[in-house]
C-alpha cells in the first residue's frame, strides 16, 4: 500500500483556551496532523471553531492543520480557511454534490489539499465520481460516528466501506475519524486506514505518546503485512 500512517489528534478534544500548547504537546508526542473540526451549527447542531481560530494557532506551529468542515455551505470557507493557513479542507459530499468540480478546484488555488467526507448513513458509492474526476480529491474521511459531537461510540459496521475504498484506491489517504483509540485501531488498520483521528483517546490518556505510537503501529503493522 503506498500511503503512509498519519496519526491526527483531534483538537475538539483539547483544552481550547491553551490551544497552542495543546498542539506543541501532540507534536512532541508524535502526531503528524492536527485535526479541526469546523462546525457550523447548521450541518451538525454544534458550533465549534472557523478561520479566525486556524489563523491564530497558524502563528505558533508549522504543522499540517486537517481542517474537516461540517458545514452546509462549505464554498463560503475556502477563501478565509486558505488565508488564515489551512492545509487540508475535507469538505461533506451530502453538501457538496451539486458543485464540488468547482469547490475542489478553489480549494486547490487556495493551496490546500481536497478531501471529502461521509457521514455513517451515506452510500460508499457517493465519493467515487470525486476520487475519479478530472481534479480529485485526495483523501477520503469515512466517518465512524454520526459527525458533531466528540467522545461517541465507534461504529465497526462502518469498515466495510474503508475496506471497499481500500481495494478500488490502494494508493488514497483514507482517514476514519470517531471512537478511534487502542481498542478499536487495528479494526480500522486492517480495513486499510492508513490516517487515523482521534481524540478522547489521546487527549484522555495519561500517556498521549504511548497511544499515538500505538496507534501507528497498527497500522504500519498492516502495511507491512501486505
Amino acid at each position: 500500500m503506498g500511503v503512509s500512517a498519519k496519526i491526527a489528534p483531534s483538537m475538539l478534544s483539547s483544552d481550547f483556551a491553551n490551544l497552542a500548547s495543546e498542539a506543541r504537546r501532540m507534536l512532541d508526542c508524535g502526531a503528524d496532523w492536527l485535526h479541526m473540526d469546523i462546525m457550523d451549527g447548521h450541518f451538525v447542531p454544534n458550533l465549534t471553531m472557523g478561520a479566525p481560530v486556524i489563523k491564530s494557532l497558524r502563528k505558533h506551529t508549522n504543522a499540517y492543520l486537517d481542517c474537516h468542515l461540517m458545514v452546509t455551505n462549505p464554498l463560503d470557507y475556502v477563501e478565509p480557511l486558505g488565508d488564515a493557513g489551512a492545509s487540508g479542507f475535507t469538505f461533506h459530499v451530502e453538501v457538496s454534490r451539486e458543485n464540488w468540480p468547482e469547490l475542489v478546484k478553489k480549494i486547490k488555488s487556495k493551496g490546500m489539499r481536497p478531501g471529502v467526507s461521509l457521514r455513517p448513513g451515506t452510500p460508499i458509492e457517493e465519493v467515487y465520481p470525486l476520487v475519479e474526476g478530472e481534479n480529485p480529491v485526495e483523501m477520503v474521511l469515512v466517518m465512524t460516528v454520526e459527525p458533531g459531537f466528540g467522545g461517541q461510540k465507534f461504529m465497526p459496521e462502518m469498515m466495510e466501506k474503508v475496506r471497499v475504498l481500500r481495494a478500488k484506491y490502494p494508493s488514497l489517504d483514507i482517514e476514519v475519524d470517531g471512537g478511534l483509540g487502542p481498542s478499536t485501531i487495528d479494526m480500522a488498520a486492517s480495513a486499510g486506514a492508513n490516517c487515523i483521528v482521534a481524540g478522547s483517546s489521546v487527549f484522555g490518556s495519561p500517556e498521549p505518546a504511548q497511544v499515538i505510537l500505538h496507534m501507528r503501529k497498527s497500522v504500519e503493522d498492516v502495511q507491512n503485512s501486505n
